[in-house]
This record gives structure tokens, sequence and C-alpha cells, in this order.
């Protein structure tokens, strides 16, 4: 149905033609989107669920930006730079409808078979683990082999070597711990080779060196490559954060100046290229297949949506003082915005890969674990929200959704991301965020009794965290001090009120969805606080470091990672925004009276 509109859509010649067939457009999308939330929840395959959100993320922004080429293409129809910006917008569609129908029908178009992005952290954890093999069965693989997967590994990591964003530093290590795994590999080797002959102690000793050594070796590189991509992206996403060129292409796009525009659009492109970079760099250090795809789909939105951008940009250049082009414009601006935005989070999620910090806490943060539960939740039967409940409570959930986005652009602001008001700040967006999921029916909390465990959680660290604040205070000037433990005190009081509410025992399909609707008001008034809370706490410690330091107590020690973690690729899945497409439904009306 979507794919016979769009190719309705895309040879329109009227606005009103266009407004009636869009609104059709519009229905088909936003059931389409409820039934590949759906089919993303059921997929087992971690790599498939990343796919389909990567698909479903297209689907939304494009939707977007199809309403606002369609209107400007139609407003300026010789426009050559109109027309390849809406072009486009559909060919990419298309790409993203492919994919989905790939993934629900379990095929590929002309047979072909799906391949694999290799990368260098899977190339050297394959590598280790028939490394490690030997020490069970000297004959079960070749010495050709294990040489041939160390030359793909130390082949890929000529992206790094090769890149010009590459530090001189980080390539001369790169380059002698590549010469360093060809000799320890070679050691390992000629040991193994005696041992297979002649299997004494003296040499299963050598030959356990030689795995030791040749393992720490792999090791030491996947931690270069690790610190010389994520640092790149570190730098970068800060470099980029002001989005200068994009507020610079809007100013002279509607000043008409075809020159200045020009020299963004290059400039543009510059980065553009520096951010697919960053991407392919990324995706080697990921960790995992899902944020390996995650940076594959962040690679082609850049790769795509930056000449997207410069075509938007001539056309306002070509028609200044048209509302429509300028509209276009700030669509496509918001979606490299947004892909930043994002960036940033998946960095996090990377680093947290690499440290450890995956797993365990997103138990924590999302379900209760197996025997962790109150005795007496034993008895309840499980409750989902049924799709009319859901209907009910999503305007509140995307309010809580937009508070975690505040939140989390409050706590990028701190230099010391270590610091515990910081960290717990970012748990609790972490649990209020997949709360926000279940109003959707989506994420890790499946049924209502999911949901009340998740809060009394929430509470206890709101609870925490106005403890930290507390102490914190020690540090901050007098005149400063009782306007924070005002905070404070507030903060401790609706985590209360949270507490009470969560632990409240209710009966029956009304008093539950009663109870659900009070758990996502009051974590929504939570987060409101925490979103006065942070960028005080931020200010104060600032001027604290600036000028009059009291002595500092231990304030900062005894730190927990609670909830670093959380946005899991899952965050990604959900970035279907079925909510504004409706309202863009809605609001149709308005063209046809333009």
């Amino acid at each position: 149905q979507v794919l016979a509109t769009m190719e309705q859509l895309e040879k329109v010649s009227s606005f009103q033609e266009f407004v009636q067939i869009f609104s059709q457009f519009g229905n088909e999308m936003v059931e389409f989107a409820h039934l590949t939330g759906d089919r993303q929840n059921d997929l087992k395959d971690e790599k498939k669920k990343a796919r389909m959100a990567a698909a479903r993320a297209v689907l939304e922004k494009c939707t977007m930006m199809l309403l606002t080429a369609s209107k400007t293409c139609l407003r300026h129809p010789d426009c050559e730079s109109a027309r390849i910006n809406k072009d486009g917008v559909f060919h990419r569609m298309r790409l993203a409808l492919e994919q989905v129908i790939e993934i629900v029908t379990d095929s590929r178009p002309n047979g072909e078979n799906e391949m694999a992005p290799i990368s260098i952290y899977s190339g050297i954890k394959e590598f280790k683990n028939k490394v490690e093999g030997l020490r069970e069965n000297l004959y079960f693989l070749s010495k050709e082999n294990l040489s041939t997967m160390l030359e793909v590994i130390l082949e890929h990591t000529e992206d790094f070597t090769d890149s010009a964003y590459t530090s001189h530093e980080h390539r001369e290590h790169i380059l002698e711990l590549s010469k360093q795994a060809k000799m320890e590999l070679e050691q390992l080797v000629s040991v193994w080779m005696q041992a297979q002959n002649q299997k004494t102690k003296d040499l299963m000793e050598d030959l356990e060196v030689a795995i030791l050594k040749t393992c720490q070796c792999m090791n030491e590189l996947k931690r270069e490559v690790h610190s010389a991509a994520t640092s790149l992206a570190a730098d970068l996403l800060k470099y980029h954060t002001d989005h200068m060129v994009l507020k610079a292409l809007k100013i002279t796009g509607v000043e008409g100046n075809l020159e200045a525009v020009a020299e963004y659009t290059c400039k543009l492109s510059e980065q553009k290229e520096q951010l697919v970079e960053m991407c392919r760099l990324l995706r080697h250090v990921s960790g995992t297949e899902p944020l390996e795809i995650t940076c594959i789909h962040a690679e082609d939105t850049f790769q795509v949506t930056g000449p997207q951008i410069i075509s938007a940009a001539e056309t306002l250049a070509l028609h200044p003082s048209s509302k429509i082009a300028k509209e276009n414009l700030e669509v496509f601006c918001e979606a490299w915005e947004s892909q930043l935005s994002d960036m940033s989070m998946l960095l996090r999620e990377i680093n947290d890969v690499f440290e450890g910090r995956r797993g365990e806490k997103r138990v924590y943060l999302s379900l209760p674990r197996p025997g962790k539960h109150n005795a007496n939740l034993k008895a309840l039967k499980p409750v989902k929200l049924d799709t009319e409940e859901q209907a009910k409570i999503a305007k509140l959930g995307l309010e809580l959704h937009l508070l975690t986005s505040d939140v989390d652009s409050e706590t990028e602001k701190w230099e010391d991301q270590e610091n515990e008001i910081v960290q717990r700040g970012q748990g609790m967006s972490s649990m209020a965020y997949s709360m926000y999921l279940f109003t959707r029916g989506e994420g890790l909390l499946k049924t209502t009794q999911d949901l009340f465990h998740q809060a009394e959680i929430f509470a206890t660290e709101g609870t925490k965290l106005a403890s930290a604040l507390h102490a914190f205070s020690v540090q901050v000037q007098d005149d400063d001090k009782p306007f924070l433990l005002v905070e404070a005190e507030k903060l401790i009081s609706v985590c209360k009120q949270l507490q009470i509410t969560a632990k409240a025992s209710v009966q029956g399909k009304s008093a539950t969805f009663t109870k659900v609707d009070a758990c996502i008001l009051k974590t929504r008034n939570v987060m409101t606080l925490l979103c006065q809370l942070l960028p005080l706490c931020c200010k104060l410690l600032r001027k604290a470091r600036n000028g009059c330091l009291k002595p500092a107590p231990p304030w900062r020690e005894d730190r927990i990672r609670t909830g670093t973690n959380a946005r899991t690729p899952e965050r990604k899945a959900e970035t279907f925004g079925i909510k504004s497409l409706e309202n863009h439904v809605t609001n149709m009306t308005f063209l046809e009276s333009k």
C-alpha cells in the first residue's frame, strides 16, 4: 500500500491532488509504523532488530522530508535542485522499505547472500578464540588459516593508519602493534608445530606462554584502535556541536547569496567526509553486531543527508522569499542535527561495551532480576496495556520522552562525566526512557508489574541523587546553598510520592491503568525537577572552581555507574515517531488553505 501510494505521490502535479494523496499516505504510514514496531519486538535476532530499527528511523525522518520536498517541488516546478532534493527522498524511502521486506520475509533481492560487516573487533575475537583453542586441540586448524585471519585483521587496521584524521601517535602505535602481532604469531606457530611432533611438558609450557603473549598483543591492538576511533569521534562531535555551517546556509539562503551558499556547501561537504570517516572507524570498534549496524546506518545518513541539505540550500538561494523552500531546508538541517545527537549516544554505548558496563546494569535498569521480586508479587498476574490505553497515555509518554532528551543534553554539558550527580542523572534518564517505551508497547518493560518495579528503582535513585546534592552543597558558597538544599528537598518529596504510588496494591484493569498513569505522571515530575537541578549544579560547580572553593569533602567518591549504559540499541529502535507523523497528517488542511 505504501509503495503504491508513494508512486502516486511522485507523479502529482497539483497541490490539491498532493494534499489528498498525502493524507492517505500519512494514514498508511502510521499503520505501517505500528506493524513494523510489532515485528521488531517479535524478532529474536538482535542484528535483524537493529536493521529494522535503522529502516524505521529512515522512514520516519523521510516522511517529513517527503512532505516539505514535494511541496517545494510543486511550488517551484522548474527548479532542478528542488527536483533532485525530492528524488533523493523517494529513493531513500524505497531502499528502507526494501530493507523492511528483506527482514520480515527473511530474503534478499536476486538471491544475494547477506554480507556481514567485518570489523576489527569481531576479527580479533574470532582470532583469539582460535588461538586459545590450541590448548585443547593442536590439530583443529592449520597455521595458514591462523596467518590468514591475522592478515585480514591487519588489513582492516589500514583504515586507521591511512586515515587523514588518525593522530600521528595513534598511527605509530597501531603500526608498531601490527608488527609485534606478526612476530608473536610466528613464535606461536613455531612452538605449536614442535608440540604437534613432540608433546613434552616444556613445549606445552612454551605454547601456553606464546598463546598468552599473542592474545595480550591483540588486546593491546584492540585498545589502541578503540582509543583512536573514540577520541576522533569525541573531538569531531564537540567541534561540530555549534552547527555553524547549517546556520550560515540558512542565513545566506534567505539572503539569496548564491556565492556564499556555494562556499558553505563546500564546508558542509568537508564536514560530511569527516563524519562518514568517523562512522567507519567506530564500526570497527563497536563491539556488537547491532552497534555495527547502527554505525553503518549513521554513515549512510550523513552520506545521503549532506547532499540533500546542499540541494535544499541551493533551492532557497534561488527562491529566497519562498517560505516552503525555507521550511524544507530546516527539515533537512534538523535531520543532520538529530543524527549528530544520536552519535553522542552511540559513542557512549560503544564505550560502555568496551569497558564492560553493558549486560548486568541493563537488567538492573529495565527488568527485575529473576528471584529478586518482592515475594507478594508472585500472585499478581502480569498485565500489558491494550491499544486504547496506550493511546490515552501517549501524550504523557511523549512529554517524558522530551524530558529525557533535555536531561541528556544537560548531562553532556558537564566537563566531569564521572561526577556522581551526572551519573545518577544519566541513570535516571535511562530508566525514564524505558518507561516511555512502555507507554508505546515497546522496550524491555513488558508488563505493568515491570513498570511499577522500574518506578520504585527510579525513585530510589532520585533519593540517592538528593543525598549527593546535600554532600555537594558543602562545597558551594553560603549564598547559593539554601536554594540548592530547597531543590534537593523537593526531589526527595516527589521521589517519595512516586515510591508510595509504585508500591500501592491495586486490583482490576481500570485501577491498574490509573496506577500506570500516576507512575508516569510522577516520573515526569521528577524529570522536570532534574532538568532544573542539573544546570544549577553545573553552574555552581564552575563557580566553586573559579573562585570561592570551600575545603572539598570526598563527595565524589564511592561513585556508582548506575545507568550509563542503559541506552541500548533499543533506544534507536523506537525512532519511528508515530505521534509526530499523525500531527502532520491532521495538519494537512493547512496545505489546502494555502
